[in-house]
């Protein structure tokens, strides 16, 4: 019995050096230290508004009765399209009348002047005359004008909004609203960012345009791309931010008046930068620090100094080198020397480690 547990305990002993022997080291998931170009932003990322390019309140400049509509809420309308009719026909009658009037006081002023040059008529009969002329011919000069503001036109291109008075309604000049249209293509968004990005943003203005994107929550189309076309006169002295304006084409209709975006302002771009997955910066009493793979499959700690992270990257300003290889999972079971296992995803990793 004594040589059987022996024997059990030698065959025990080995089946453990065997499984150290051939252990590959702690898994873990690395990539590669990259050199690319990054865009310096604000952040975090302001909120912005978005406004109509310009808001335009239609009014009558003539009393009468809405008679037609010719477009229905929400519609976009170009510039001049027909908006509404007011019923011209008083308006036309009116014309007609004054231009009898002229037409007689026209006669009658050329029968004047003859008496008035054969020096039968006086002078101020001749005066009365022609001043009569004059007004009446005033007056159907503003009778067409009227007769032309029986027809609403689009006073520039946009989109309609709920109409203020329907075919039926009399229509008071120019109290009464018929109808608001905000245009948006262009289209703004403004927002604000703290005080302390003033200069920068100044100084990049000077040397070009700022690109300007926007996102917001469900969007189902490409971010919108805009330009900085705007800084204020002064910064706000209860916020300490400075109110900013972006121009976007919005030819596709993504951006309305009224929503709440976030805004991404990039101030310049960063040439030629060393760049790791942020998840490999680590943080330690001394500060920030990665774990290298070295050439011998072993972990070394690195001390690094890191500058501003972009879509899940990070800035290297001091520590590393393109071509290195930086651990971005598993660094909680490493210290410098450990041996590694490079695995290919996070699930081989976490097998590794629990086999």
């Amino acid at each position: 019995m004594l040589a059987i547990a022996a024997t059990l305990l030698c065959n025990g002993c080995s089946g453990g050096a065997k499984k150290t022997a051939g252990g590959a080291g702690v898994p873990i998931l690395a990539a590669k230290v990259v050199v690319t170009n990054v865009p310096v932003q604000i952040q975090p990322e302001p909120v912005g508004h978005v406004m109509a390019y310009s808001t335009v309140t239609v009014r009558s400049q003539i009393g009468g009765i809405l008679s037609e509509v010719h477009f229905k809420e929400g519609d976009e309308v170009k510039s001049n399209a027909p908006l509404f009719t007011i019923d011209p026909r008083a308006t036309q009658a009116a014309l007609e009348h004054d231009k009898a009037q002229l037409e007689n006081a026209t006669a009658q002023f050329n029968r004047d002047q003859k008496l008035f040059e054969a020096k039968i008529e006086s002078q101020d009969q001749f005066d009365v005359s022609k001043a009569n002329r004059d007004t009446l011919a005033a007056t159907v000069q503003s009778d067409e004008l009227n007769l032309s503001f029986t027809e609403i036109r689009a006073p520039v291109d946009g989109v309609a909004g709920s109409l203020q008075a329907y075919a039926g309604n009399i229509v008071k000049a120019p109290d009464d609203t018929l109808l608001t249209i905000n245009q948006i293509h262009p289209i703004y968004v403004t927002f604000a960012v703290p005080e302390q990005y003033l200069p920068e943003i100044q100084k990049q203005m000077n040397d070009r345009t700022l690109k300007v994107q926007v996102a917001y929550e469900n969007m189902t189309v490409r971010p919108p791309q805009g330009e900085l076309t705007f800084v204020n006169n002064a910064v706000d002295e209860t916020t300490g931010t400075i109110q900013l304006k972006a121009t976007f084409p919005n030819d596709n209709n993504a951006l309305w008046p009224g929503q709440f975006v976030q805004v991404v302002l990039t101030l310049s771009e960063l040439t030629n930068a060393i760049v790791v997955p942020s998840q490999a910066i680590q943080t330690g009493q001394n500060g920030q620090f990665v774990y290298v793979v070295k050439p011998d499959q072993t972990a070394e700690e690195r001390p690094v100094t890191i500058g501003i992270t972009y879509e899940g990257e990070t800035v290297v300003q001091k520590g590393l080198a393109a071509g290195e290889t930086v651990v971005t999972d598993g660094q909680l079971r490493l210290k410098p020397g450990t041996k590694v296992n490079i695995k290919s995803s996070i699930e081989a990793a976490s097998s590794s480690s629990t086999s």
